[in-house]
């Protein structure tokens, strides 16, 4: 069985930073991915993803990652069913990033200039994030 999907897209808002109960970090952020063709009117449509990362990557996102960067998502999709204020039973899809990686350069001609403000050491190495 195969469940793997990779999108490279834009953040559309800061990623949400919380925590569980249990003190595990968990990140939600939305990204805008263009779709390679034209629709009807031969304007490029836009695809607005949900994803969620868990864990480092949850802290990875939060830290680096801000509304306009561009991300590219190792991921899984996932349907997680939940309950209604009226009980009847729903369903949300959403994308569990298992890795994220930084899609573009450095933000806005910024040195090093990570999504908090903060400084990217020139030697970290984005690399895997679980």
């Amino acid at each position: 069985m195969l469940n793997h999907i990779v999108l490279m897209g834009r953040l559309t808002r800061d990623v949400e930073l919380r925590t569980t109960q249990s003190g595990v970090s968990v990140a939600s952020f939305t990204l805008a991915c263009d779709r390679d063709f034209g629709g009807r009117d031969g304007e490029k449509e836009t695809d607005f993803i949900d994803c969620v990362a868990w864990r480092s990557t949850a802290d990875f996102a939060a830290k680096y990652f801000s509304k306009g960067r561009m991300a590219v998502v190792s991921s899984r999709l996932q349907i997680r069913p939940w309950m209604d204020k009226e009980g009847s039973k729903r369903y949300s899809t959403e994308v569990a990033v298992e890795n994220m990686y930084f899609g573009d350069s450095k933000p806005d001609g910024k040195k090093n200039a990570g999504g908090d403000g903060s400084e990217i050491p020139e030697d970290f190495n984005p690399g895997f994030y679980e």
